[in-house]
């Protein structure tokens, strides 16, 4: 058979005009059949990215950090190994974009070059429909949860973009923890045809009304934003927004954005610790301090002057931290806090290896965690973003 025979019944589904409608159980049942594939189970990782949980009762959930499905999501590559089917089993990545999500299970009697192809063509189609309908369903959301979520972190987790976002030239991607009970602490990312802009907050407290603080910031960022305002403009118009409608409340934050043509890198640093810079496996000690201006929300304090822009060019293959003070000031197993030579140590020997860089913040976070004596003091999140840019 071949490739465009092989392929007719997943288009004959796609042109389905109640596509849209179909539960994602059946359209998964539908595209095996279609495709004459023996079996296929849906894992999405949970909220921590711990684990694989299948979108079905039957399956086990998977540790990532202990199974094939969790290395096929670690690397984002294709997995193959024999099956209790008495057949064989194809792990693919179920990604959007960048972003990962999961991982999708085929089994089969044989695994043949065709169905390797259609396994990454449902593997695909899947991560849209996901993609596509996790905002809304909450049957989603309660499979990769595993404890409750505290109602600030509720209220600020809905104004989150996805944790890993890029293109052929830039990738940026995100950790905010503790997942369930986050206060004050927000990121966000994007991209325009140009450029990547990136935000990171941290307001005032750990309450309802701080991540309110950090909602109504970002909401102020992205108006900004998508009217192509400057980045004066824009961090002003976070000034305005928290002075008129939370006018005791404030937050620290850099809002930053890269020309991934010309790899310029423009930020502001609104009372927040400094970028880090990562350059051919080394922290560029100081680069990218500057004095920061007083915190959003706080405008009184500049005295009558504009908030300053600052500017550097970067190299290919660079990496930019932005994080939050609970990052470096997590204290680990031997007592000591993580401090930034260790943070950004970590991040180097994890780039040495060749980790892709949403598996550097995954383990990252999670060996703030997870030692018994290890804890975090506040909120902690990081953004990284690396310019590879593709000429």
């Amino acid at each position: 058979m071949t490739a465009e025979a092989s392929s007719a019944p997943l288009q004959e589904f796609l042109a389905d005009p109640g596509l849209c409608t179909v539960d994602l159980s059946d359209a998964v049942a539908r595209c095996v059949r279609l495709l004459g594939l023996r079996h296929a189970v849906v894992y999405l990782a949970d909220l921590q990215q711990r684990h694989l949980v299948p979108l079905t009762d039957v399956a086990p959930t998977l540790l990532i950090d202990a199974s094939l499905a969790g290395w096929c999501y670690r690397t984002q590559s294709l997995r193959v190994e024999e099956s209790e089917r008495d057949g064989m089993t194809a792990w693919f990545p179920l990604l959007d974009g960048a972003e990962r999500l999961g991982a999708l299970a085929v089994h089969a009697q044989v695994i043949s070059a065709e169905s390797l192809r259609q396994g990454r063509a449902l593997a695909a189609l899947l991560a849209m429909m996901i993609t596509s309908k996790r905002t809304y369903m909450d049957s989603f959301v309660r499979r990769t949860r595993t404890e409750e979520m505290h109602l600030p972190a509720e209220m600020l987790r809905a104004f989150l973009p996805p944790r890993t976002i890029g293109n052929s030239d830039v990738v940026s991607t995100a950790v905010l923890e503790p997942a369930y009970d986050i206060g004050g602490d927000a990121f966000d990312h994007s991209l325009t045809a140009t450029a990547l802009h990136t935000v990171v907050l941290d307001a005032m407290g750990h309450n309802l009304l701080s991540g309110l603080t950090s909602a109504v910031a970002l909401a102020a960022c992205r108006n900004a934003r998508r009217t192509d305002a400057g980045l004066r403009t824009l961090v002003d118009g976070v000034d305005e927004a928290l002075t008129r409608w939370l006018p005791d409340q404030f937050c620290t934050g850099i809002i930053a954005q890269l020309d991934f043509a010309t790899g310029v890198l423009q930020w502001s640093n609104c009372g927040h610790p400094a970028p880090l810079l990562i350059r051919d496996q080394r922290l560029v000690a100081d680069a990218l301090a500057r004095e920061a201006d007083p915190p959003m929300g706080l405008r009184s304090l500049l005295s009558g002057r504009d908030r300053r822009v600052h500017e550097t060019r970067l190299r290919p293959g660079d990496r930019v931290l932005l994080y939050t003070d609970g990052v470096i000031e997590a204290r680990m197993a031997d007592g000591r806090l993580l401090g930034l030579e260790r943070f950004a140590d970590y991040v180097i020997r994890a780039s040495a290896t060749g980790e892709i860089a949403p598996e550097t913040l995954r383990r990252l976070i999670h060996s703030l965690l997870d030692s018994q004596d290890s804890r975090l003091r506040d909120d902690a999140t990081i953004v990284m973003f690396e310019w590879k840019p593709a000429r």
